[in-house]
């Protein structure tokens, strides 16, 4: 009986075996002392009483005088042996115990896990992920060995069980019934629990995080059904926004030659488009350029009308002719394309985002703390110095790849103050610092949480969209009930969200249009705008891709 209770409760009997046999042995002491050194004898009732109220610091009564010096010694040093029991108590036995009344509290097993997912360990890697569960109502169980954290999940309503199973692999018993299995800890803790789960009978998927991708092949070797490792596909998802060589801005503008041009222009606050609606603004009108969308707050949005607001801060994607958009420049200022990328922090994302960066062929120039093989500057990006020796102000983009949220809050408002018009990349630990970084001036911000939750959602719950950002794309069309109509004075097709940047008639190219220009049957039309807004597009004007292309 003994061997199955708990370490807290054994301990706390071990106390109140001590506490009474440490006042009897100190009662004894101190009767003995004072009868055969005093010479002034005292009752073992008397004894106990005095040697409790010295352990407990309650005071001495009448019984507070001694002659001998060793009484004298022992009376000095017997305070001092209840207080050091005090101390103890509290910290290795009281405490524990009752954690451990808490912890009763959490589940221990795995509840019946038909239709559920499980999660081993919690972590940001998942966080967004789970919201998305929460929010669909699809069922799932976090298996936690953490005790502080798998309380503090409870308590936010998450459905947790604690256990440890290198210690006790049986709690996870009911696991052959889940739907799927996802492992979020260690590379060495997930294939523990993969074998562990496989030799329970589970024989659904089992999707593993891994930290080093070089454990891929070993983890599927055990039993996992596929392996990611979100960490380097957050690094290529900054290094593609950074770069214009591994994700071209627009799909499809090698269709129109040189005729049309796109361009970025980041919104001042204080500039004439500010706050403005295109309709005031009379951009195509007067300046032969069309807004297609805008990035805000790291989401891109399609203009859909006159109505559309254009945001302080916002970084406008125009097309039109190169000279039109020169125009513009007038007005806000031209995101520039030509300079070196500067990377912030050279952890395990910074290191995947040079190495994406070098292989597309960008100069790349790497910020850290710590000299390290491919650092190019060593310092803080705070330091103002620091950003002069690796000319964050002559960059195209900068990406921070820093590994605390924190710290890239503050040093996104630095970077921002000192680079005004830089393109401005920050890599995110947790998803819900993600909209204190937009405040504090980042024009992109993704997460870790984003990336790995967007995979697993593809898998877990059917999701057929995977991207991480909106991408624009320049196609040819045949004009369908386009045809009869003016270019850009069409309300439906302003609802829709794309642009008609050019019609193709008999071998040449019209880019501007006089107010009595309409759309012939034979003409093709070349349309800009986002995967969903060109989809709308062909669906509302029944306009399919022409094949011909233009040379």
């Amino acid at each position: 009986m003994p061997a199955k209770l708990k370490r807290s409760t054994r301990r706390l009997l071990t106390l109140l075996v001590l506490l009474p046999t440490a006042v009897v042995v100190l009662g004894a002491l101190y009767m003995l002392g004072m009868d055969h050194l005093e010479g002034a004898p005292r009752t073992f009732l008397q004894s106990l009483q005095w040697a409790s109220e010295t352990m407990t610091n309650t005071g001495y009564g009448a019984d507070n005088r001694w002659n001998h010096p060793v009484m004298a010694l022992f009376v000095i040093v017997t305070p001092f042996i209840g207080q050091f029991l005090i101390f103890l108590i509290f910290p290795v036995v009281v405490l524990p115990y009752f954690e451990e009344r808490f912890e009763v509290r959490l589940q221990h097993v795995l509840p019946p896990m038909a239709g559920k997912v499980l999660f081993y360990r919690y972590g940001p890697a998942i966080e967004s992920l789970l919201e998305e569960f929460n929010s669909t109502n699809s069922p799932f169980i976090i298996f936690e060995e953490d005790m502080t954290l798998a309380r503090n999940l409870r308590d936010r309503g998450y459905n947790v069980v604690y256990g440890k199973i290198a210690e006790d692999a049986s709690v996870l018993a009911r696991v052959n019934d889940a739907q799927a299995v996802v492992t979020n800890a260690g590379d060495h803790a997930n294939a523990t629990c993969t074998l562990i789960v496989r030799e329970f009978g589970f024989s659904g998927p089992l999707y593993a995080l891994a930290d080093d991708p070089l454990y891929r092949a070993p983890m599927l070797q055990i039993g996992a059904t596929d392996v990611f490792t979100p960490a380097h596909v957050l690094g290529a998802a900054l290094a593609s926004r950074a770069s214009t060589r591994i994700s071209p801005p627009a799909e499809g503008m090698h269709l129109l030659g040189s005729a049309v041009g796109m361009a970025e222009f980041r919104v001042r606050p204080g500039s004439l488009l500010a706050g403005k609606r295109l309709g005031d603004l009379h951009l195509r009108e007067q300046h032969g350029v069309s807004v297609i969308g805008q990035w805000f707050g790291g989401a891109f949005t399609t203009t859909k009308g006159p109505e559309t607001l254009v945001e302080p801060g916002a970084i406008l994607v125009v097309v039109g002719r190169a000279a039109n958009l020169e125009n513009v420049e007038r007005m806000a200022t031209p995101i520039r394309r030509s300079g070196p990328i500067v990377l912030a922090g050279f952890g395990s994302v910074g290191q995947k985002v040079k190495e994406l960066l070098h292989d597309a062929g960008e100069s790349c120039i790497v910020i850290d703390r710590q000299s390290a093989p491919g650092v190019d500057v060593v310092g803080s990006v705070l330091e103002r110095l620091t950003m002069e020796q690796a000319k964050v102000g002559e960059a195209s983009a900068v990406i921070l790849a820093l590994s605390d949220d924190s710290e890239s809050v503050f040093a996104t408002a630095v970077v921002r103050d000192y680079a005004p018009e830089v393109p401005l990349i920050v890599r995110v630990l947790r998803t819900p610092n993600t909209p204190r970084i937009y405040r504090s001036g980042a024009d992109f911000a993704i997460s870790v949480g984003e990336v790995a939750g967007q995979i697993l959602a593809y898998h877990l719950l059917g999701e057929q969209v995977v991207h991480v950002e909106n991408r624009i794309k320049f196609i040819r069309l045949n004009a369908g009930t386009m045809a009869g109509q003016h270019p850009w004075r069409n309300e439906v097709l302003e609802r829709t969200g794309a642009k008609i940047v050019a019609v193709e008639r008999d071998g040449d190219v019209i880019i501007e249009y006089e107010r009595d220009f309409l759309v012939r049957p034979n003409d093709a039309l070349f349309v800009c705008g986002s995967i969903n807004s060109l989809k709308r597009y062909q669906r509302e004007f029944q306009a399919i891709t022409s094949i011909a292309a233009r040379v």
